[in-house]
């Protein structure tokens, strides 16, 4: 009666085993699923913030282009009366420029 009382524990201690194993096995799966489901929502996640950025970026992209144009028109415009207010100031001086000049140039130091 012993022997078969002790078949039958060993037989209890394997069946727990193999349940714990189905257990573990069955914790492991439904974690790999959280993990997996939890990739994708994060994959979801980044994709929708890179759309948003990418959207903001262009939208930047076109004001700044926008405002490229009639930057560079004020550009030029105000290089046409920085270099017209040069000519008018050389035209000024140049008369009293060219006599200083030929006074050094024709003045002897001994």
């Amino acid at each position: 009666m012993d022997s078969n009382r002790r078949q039958g524990g060993i037989q209890q201690l394997l069946a727990a085993e193999q349940e714990a194993q189905h257990i573990v096995n069955a914790a492991r799966n439904a974690k790999m699923a959280r993990l997996k489901q939890a990739k994708d929502e994060a994959d979801k996640e980044v994709a929708e913030f890179r759309a948003k950025m990418e959207a903001e970026f262009q939208k930047k992209v076109a004001q700044s282009a926008g405002d490229s144009g009639s930057n560079v028109k004020r550009l030029e415009q105000e290089t046409e009366a920085k270099i017209d207010r040069l000519k008018s100031e050389a035209g000024k001086i140049s008369h009293e420029v060219a006599h200083m000049l030929l006074r050094h140039v024709t003045s002897v130091k001994v």
